[in-house]
């Protein structure tokens, strides 16, 4: 799945976070590094999401855009 991430400079270095999935953010020294957690920070959101519905009634669905 590909997520938008939003990513700013800041004086620690860079914070990123997914608009998409509120309260998911990260950060890193440099850009890449940044990158990289948000990925580990969105797998983990992601995870977190599975196991709160477990045993519910889950559906996926299409949008389009």
């Amino acid at each position: 799945m590909k997520y938008r991430v939003v990513i700013q400079k800041t004086e620690e270095g860079y914070s990123v976070s997914c608009p998409g999935l509120p309260g998911c953010w990260s950060q890193g020294d440099t850009e890449t590094e940044a990158l990289e957690n948000i990925q580990d920070a969105i797998q983990e959101y992601l995870a977190a999401v599975a196991e709160s519905v477990q045993g519910q009634d889950v559906r996926e669905i299409e949008v389009a855009i």
